[in-house]
């Protein structure tokens, strides 16, 4: 079973929803396995939390 683990900001949930179904559905046809055997878990780290090239997200 794989497990699929997203790492990014926050996002509105109807992107979630397309993304988690695109993930599934490569997973499906790459490794010719049923969806219910494919999680994806989406970890949102807020901007203030997370930094790029030496600045918080927040204040880019």
């Amino acid at each position: 079973m794989p497990i699929v683990t997203v790492l990014q900001g926050p996002r509105d949930v109807e992107l979630k929803r397309d993304l988690v179904r695109r993930i599934t559905d490569a997973f499906v046809d790459a490794y010719k396995i049923p969806a219910e055997t494919v999680q994806v878990w989406i970890q949102e780290t807020p901007p203030q939390s997370w930094a790029a090239a030496g600045k918080l997200v927040a204040d880019q």
